[in-house]
């Protein structure tokens, strides 16, 4: 069925159950079915038509909440956008979506006029109201939308209809946009839902970008089940955070690698000192071994859930909790419902304890790249049934004997260097096995002599440690073309506007120091 049919179904149920918890508002569920109705009525009125797509650009908020689901009320295809987008890439999304209505925040509206110059067909923008109580000038105000009492449009849409449009956040150039139908979204909450075994008395925490399609799954899956979401625009201050989930009694805790991270060097924590949490999980990128040790005991009564995901599917693995012990490293077997597996470089399929890409089948899968037809025929290829397409990951993966997948690294991270291939995530593991080590993340460099040199930026949580003492660690540990040349110390590590570590942007910061050492040595 149509998801903001859950909406209607949780309100309908639980009507005086919170929703939703953020810091300026909470929002019973009959108050989001409400809302969104009203707005999906003004949607309409501006002119959004069925299959229309429209942008919500905003921070974690609950304006954003409730624009999600009065696009999809309106029969029209959300597209979250990251409110840390500059003008120039939220240029290309107008250009390439073409909407017929966004909906952002005052503080927003330079960065969307900036966006919309030279735009022919511009299209209706609704904005929170400014300070003095008005709409930011050129805007319909958001307020009064939500104001006026006014049923939500009957549009006939069906559950085949494209749900939502999310761009990647394009670290290999323009940004696509990955087009999910409401059945699509319908499959994979069903699936996370089931192997987590949630159910509606989960009080789930969100720092993570509705923007981010791990955290905007938070707020669907929670709507799904009749759960409550406590919305934060971020963990930038980690014990207020705290505080709010204690005082919320929250039981799940989404997280991403650079919050375990973030977590775990904060010293004065004790086990225990969130009582409630029950459930933990993470995905965006493979938890370290180590990192995954030291969080179970600090959430002793918590079952740590390590995934694999990524936003053509939105999630492939996860590794059952009683599984961790047994197998350190891996993201675990396909979720239900869903059929991983991997192949050769022809497409064979490989036997268990094999080595290649990660292939994906499932009724989550994608319906492709939206206007991009060579992305997409690239990514979705013919599957074992002639009437279905499966999706081509582009990550190496290798299975051991019982078929639990381990990432291994992207087809294009491979680092091949003195005639050897180095995965990068090999090197990662043992740095991140090393005391004082808090993050790390290598990529490989030009290199005149061996083609490429491995190298690596590390976030210390020990000042004293030296560059001296990660490379000998490194050479009792790794193979010797696989000890990194170079490695810098920086606060954090490079970062995409979703909060995922960026190989690409530190392989560029990498070969800046590389660059200037060479053109010393040759000055020499």
């Amino acid at each position: 069925m149509r998801f903001e049919r859950f909406l209607a179904d949780s309100a309908s149920a639980q009507a005086d159950k919170i929703a939703l918890v953020t810091a300026s508002r909470r929002l019973s569920y009959r108050d989001l079915d409400l809302l969104s109705g009203r707005l999906a009525a003004a949607l309409v009125r501006e002119g959004v038509r069925r299959n229309d797509r429209v942008l919500v650009f905003m921070d974690n908020c609950w304006e954003a909440a409730v624009s999600i689901f009065a696009v999809l009320k309106a029969g029209a295809t959300f597209s979250p956008v990251n409110p840390s987008t500059k003008s120039g890439k939220l240029a290309f999304i107008i250009r390439d979506s073409e909407p017929s209505a966004i909906l952002t925040l005052s503080r927003l509206m330079p960065t969307v006029r900036s966006a919309m110059e030279g735009c022919d067909d511009r299209p209706a923008v609704f904005s929170t109201d400014e300070r003095d109580g008005m709409p930011a000038p050129g805007t319909l105000s958001l307020q009064s939308a939500l104001a006026h009492d006014l049923p939500a449009p009957t549009h006939g849409g069906i559950d085949c209809d494209l749900a939502m449009l999310i761009y990647t956040s394009g670290s290999t150039g323009d940004p696509k946009g990955v087009m999910m139908t409401h059945r699509n979204i319908e499959a994979a909450s069903a699936s996370i839902i089931a192997y987590l075994a949630s159910d509606p008395g989960d009080v789930i925490l969100n720092v993570l970008p509705l923007a981010f399609d791990y955290g905007l799954y938070q707020l669907l899956m929670s709507v799904r089940l009749g759960a409550t979401l406590v919305l934060e625009k971020s963990f930038a201050f980690p014990q207020a955070v705290f505080e709010t989930m204690r005082r919320e009694r929250v039981n799940t805790l989404p997280l991403v690698p650079t919050m375990a991270a973030l977590i775990l060097r904060m010293g004065e924590l004790q086990p225990g000192f969130l009582p409630d949490v029950r459930r933990i999980t993470n995905t965006a990128a493979a938890l370290p071994p180590e990192h995954i040790a030291r969080l179970r005991r600090l959430f002793p009564a918590a079952k740590l859930f390590s995934m694999y995901g990524l936003t053509e599917c939105k999630r492939c693995t996860y590794l059952p909790p009683e599984e961790l012990d047994r197998r350190a490293g891996s993201v675990g077997i396909a979720i239900p419902n869903t059929e991983a597996y991997v192949v050769d470089a022809q497409g064979r399929r490989l036997d268990h304890g094999g080595t290649g890409e990660l292939v994906i089948r499932g009724p989550h899968v994608m319906q492709g790249y939206w206007r991009n037809a060579q992305a997409t025929e690239a990514v979705l290829v013919s599957g074992t049934n002639p009437w279905e397409k499966v999706l081509r990951t582009g990550d190496i993966f290798r299975t051991d004997g019982d078929g639990f997948l381990y990432f291994v690294g992207r087809k294009d991270d491979i680092i091949k260097t003195r005639g050897e291939k180095v995965a990068p995530k090999e090197v990662e593991a043992v740095l991140h096995a090393l005391p004082g080590v808090s993050e790390a993340v290598v990529a490989g460099i030009p290199d005149p002599i061996l083609g490429h040199a491995v190298a690596a930026i590390v976030v210390r949580s020990d000042s004293g440690l030296s560059e001296r003492d990660v490379l000998a660690h490194c050479a009792r540990n790794l193979e010797d073309f696989m000890v990194p040349r170079t490695v810098l110390f920086r606060a954090a590590l490079p970062r995409t506007d979703t909060g995922k570590t960026s190989r690409r942007l530190a392989a560029i910061e990498l070969a800046a120091p590389q660059a200037r050492a060479t053109a010393l040595e040759q000055t020499a």
